[in-house]
Parts: structure tokens; sequence; C-alpha cells
């Protein structure tokens, strides 16, 4: 095995390992390490606190099942907050929505703006389109002092450490059911069943002692843990899975189809369980 191997060791006793042709970047910015390097499989890798949070290949998995779902679930979504997110995977797929006039996205750690730009610029392109708002701020603050405001937010966080502790918590969910409009909806990224069991079945019973209607889906990321993520959405009145053939439009995806968007929340016994 020559070369240089990058693992992301995601429990004591597994990780995931890939070859690294070169390190583009490296840095300790005010909140976390960052690594851009290219690898060999998956093209250009961005790695927050020694995990993987994208790359080149698979990215567009974890950013349409992010984005689509709750955008096609809501009628009319015309505002739009990402909290953290700040590779532009998922505002590159929310303006995929006609509806969509504005775009907020508030990410932490302006450096992974910065980064992104420059090594991955086919996830981070639209950031600078005309309906995106860009702040660089603290999401937790962000939710805390809007009201009333967004038909979607989606939670684009890492896992629960360093920064995105507080995205992991009731206080956070009730936050943005106020930030949300009458008939908003939110989904966040809720790790995987395979190492974080109880974080899912936390999050999913916090969210829904706050919202009426609380699904999980999932989605298959290769370069994620196990493989296999699950996603959170708490909705004011729109069920993901009573929606109309008419609500569905032609849009540019490699993973997401409206016949996908039923089948993600068919969950394996064991995930399922895990909601009860």
């Amino acid at each position: 095995m020559g070369g240089t191997w990058f693992t992301e060791k995601q429990t004591d006793n597994y990780g995931i390992t890939m070859k690294i042709n070169r390190t583009l970047h490296t840095e300790q910015t005010d909140f976390q390490k960052l690594e851009m390097v290219e690898t060999a499989e998956w093209g250009n890798m961005l790695i927050l606190d020694g995990m993987v949070m994208t790359t080149k290949k698979d990215e567009f998995v974890y950013h349409e099942m992010v984005a689509h779902v709750p955008l096609f679930t809501h009628p009319n979504p015309k505002k739009v907050l990402v909290v953290g997110g700040g590779d532009g995977g998922v505002i590159r797929e929310v303006l995929k929505h006609p509806s969509v006039e504005k775009a907020v996205l508030v990410e932490i750690d302006g450096k992974v703006i910065e980064y992104s730009k420059k090594y991955l610029p086919s996830i981070a392109g639209a950031l600078d389109d005309a309906r995106v708002d860009v702040q660089v701020d603290d999401g937790f603050m962000h939710i805390a002092k809007s009201e009333n405001e967004y038909d979607v937010i989606m939670v684009d966080s890492t896992e629960p450490v360093g920064p995105a502790v507080n995205l992991f918590t009731k206080g956070f969910y009730a936050g943005i059911s106020k930030a949300l409009k009458d008939d908003g909806i939110f989904v966040a990224q809720t790790d995987n069943p395979w190492f974080k069991a109880e974080l899912i079945q936390t999050v999913f019973k916090d969210v829904s002692e706050i919202f009426p209607i609380t699904r999980l889906y999932t989605a298959h990321i290769p370069t994620y843990p196990s493989g296999l993520w699950t996603f959170t959405i708490g909705s004011k009145k729109h069920d993901p899975l009573a929606i109309s053939e008419e609500r569905f439009h032609e849009i540019d995806t490699k993973y997401y189809t409206k016949e996908l968007h039923n089948a993600a929340f068919a969950l394996p016994k064991f995930v399922a369980d895990l909601t009860k």
C-alpha cells in the first residue's frame, strides 16, 4: 500500500481509508481543523476535525436528499434557510426550485466557504447566485433571533461535536419551529443507525414532541460512516408521504427522483424501531 492514506476513525474499532494524491490545504480555523485533499477514488475531499464532510464524486447524494425532500413536500417554498453547509451543495440544490426567491446560508466558519469555492467549485459555485444571502455567523443564534420567517429550514451540520453540538438539542428544534412559518418544514441530517442509534432515537423523540409530523428517511452515501445515512424531517402541516403527483416538477438530479422520494421513507426494521 504505497503512497499516503487517510483514515477516518469512525468508531474505536472501525474506520474508512482512502488514498491521498496530495494535500491541497490544511488549517486550524477558529472552530475546527480544516483539510482539503485530492483523493485517488473520490476526487477533492473536505475534511473537518478528521471527519469526511463531502467529496466531489458522491456529494450529490447528500445534498439532493437534504434539499429536495422538504422542498417538494412544501407546496410553495419561497424563503429557505440552510444552517451550516458552507460547501454550498445544499444551496445549489435549493436554487433548482423556481419558487425559491431567497436562500439564506448561515455558516459559522467562513474558511469552509472560502476553500470550498477554491477547491470544490462544482459544489460551491451557487453561493454567488443573486438569490443567496451568505452570512458567516452562528446558526444557533440566527435561529434564536428568527420568528415566522422561513418556509423551509435545512440543518446541514457536522456530527454533534465541536461547533455543531448545539444543533442537536431540543431547544434548537423548538427555535426552528418558531423561526418557521405556520406551514413550515425542517430537515436535519441525523447520522447513521449502525454507530449512532441513540442519537437518532433522541432526535426523533425531541422533534416529535415539537412537530406534529415527524419522519425519518435514509440515503446511501459511501464515504459517510457505514454508508447508510439518516435524515429527520419535522413538518407543521405537510406530510412528505402525502404529496400529489402534480407537486413534482422536473429538475436535474443524479440521485433523487419522485419515486425515490417515497421509497426513502421505507426503513429497514432495525432503523424503523428507532422511531418508536
